[in-house]
């Protein structure tokens, strides 16, 4: 595909930047060019201003206190609930747990809901495209209970095989598993369809959806899962902050995961009497300020024509790739005929590692390694490749400062 000849998307990409201060900034006496968004998005003015607002006036801590300050407090943090579930369109706010991000969220299932209804000869599905985040928590409930994790396989061009994956929801799976989205390659799986499959089986599906979140809308409803992962770092809000959404029935059924304060009714040696869900799996004082941050990022992101700032997207990842399929001895990861804008890549002859490097010095920021994704690194035969991942925030002459950065390394390293 020319993506040079697409017809550009009407989006107003220059105003946008004035909302996101960083990205102003110079690296190396060179304009910044922050491509790392698939790691952690940047921060516009309103989730700044909201998280030093909270500190400057509103700070304590949530549910105990009867003072004003903690009414405040408490009132925001569950309001970030109250969007988050809207934003997700659960059908209540109490299927929403407040978690640290998806790996706190994954692990929760693993230990709450999956541990304690694993046997030997049990097993859990995933895929070979996965985050370590839904791999190695599965290894270590399998490992305590004596099943197995098997993974559906995947084509060279980064799809997954949709009838082996299906194939493999055989009786002994208890709980399968699946990315929205890869953060390597950028394939957006088919969630309904895998839950259509799983459900007609009695298997619940969990799916991390940390890269799908930012970069199109999502309708737990309509997907039909069990449950869904997310982090709201990746989603311009701050660092430590993500959720777990699942169906009613399943935390009612699980025990909590961390015990603590304020997960609780009342203790007693005897025994202790847990809260209602959601509060029975957050124990503990919470990022209450990431969470108001969050809350914010979401008001942020319904400001937004999110339909146009979705296509602008596709439009960078269209315009990037043929940009970088133009330069010889490039070979590009992933090309599923639907993708979230990440692209990973390689450049015969150079380490990664070694062009990040170089690229940084240049003002472009770019992620290199395995990206927590071993197995599909070992799919491809390669240790790492780098990863280019846009936001609607980024432009077409950051796209083109990036590939004129690449060639000017080629040449340092030639």
């Amino acid at each position: 595909m020319n993506a040079q000849a697409s017809t550009p998307t009407v989006f107003d990409v220059q105003r946008i930047r004035a909302d996101f201060p960083l990205l102003t900034r110079t690296m190396h006496a060179q304009p910044l060019v922050y491509f790392d968004n698939a790691n952690t998005s940047q921060k516009p003015t309103a989730v700044i201003e909201a998280v030093a607002s909270h500190y400057r006036e509103h700070n304590a801590n949530v549910a105990r206190a009867v003072h004003q300050l903690g009414d405040e407090a408490t009132a925001a943090y569950e309001l970030a609930r109250d969007k988050l579930a809207a934003f997700i369109h659960a059908s209540s706010r109490d299927e929403v747990i407040l978690t640290s991000g998806t790996t706190h969220a994954i692990n929760l299932v693993a230990y709450s809901y999956a541990l304690p209804r694993l046997a030997p000869g049990d097993s859990i599905l995933t895929t070979v495209m996965e985050h370590h985040a839904n791999i190695v928590p599965w290894q270590l409930v399998a490992a305590r209970s004596g099943a197995t994790v098997k993974a559906a396989p995947i084509d060279q061009r980064g799809v997954l095989d949709v009838d082996a994956y299906v194939g493999m929801l055989t009786p002994e799976v208890k709980l399968a598993c699946v990315t929205h989205a890869s953060n390597v390659l950028g394939t957006v799986n088919p969630v309904q369809e895998l839950a259509r499959a799983c459900r007609r089986r009695g298997i619940p599906l969990l799916v991390d959806g940390s890269q799908a979140v930012p970069h199109r809308p999502v309708d737990v409803q309509a997907l039909g899962c069990d449950f869904y992962a997310l982090t709201g770092h990746k989603m311009f809000g701050p660092t430590g902050t993500g959720a777990l959404w699942a169906r009613r029935e399943h935390l009612e059924a699980m025990p909590p995961f961390f015990g603590g304060g304020d997960m609780i009714r009342e203790v007693r040696f005897s025994g202790t009497t847990f809260a209602d869900v959601p509060h029975k799996f957050e124990a503990g004082t919470p990022n209450i300020a990431g969470f108001v941050g969050l809350a914010a990022a979401i008001d942020y992101l319904h400001g937004l024509d999110l339909a146009a700032a979705h296509a602008w997207e596709q439009e960078l990842l269209a315009y990037a790739t043929g940009r970088l399929a133009e330069l010889p001895g490039v070979r590009i990861f992933g090309a599923a005929p639907d993708k979230v804008p990440v692209l990973s890549f390689l450049l015969e002859g150079a380490q990664a590692t070694d062009l990040a490097t170089l690229l940084d010095l240049q003002g472009v920021a770019v992620r290199s390694g395995h990206h927590c994704a071993h197995p599909l690194m070992q799919f491809f035969g390669v240790p790492a490749t780098l990863r280019a991942s846009f936001a609607f925030y980024n432009t077409r002459g950051e796209v083109d400062a990036f590939v004129a950065a690449l060639c000017k390394v080629r040449k340092l390293l030639a």
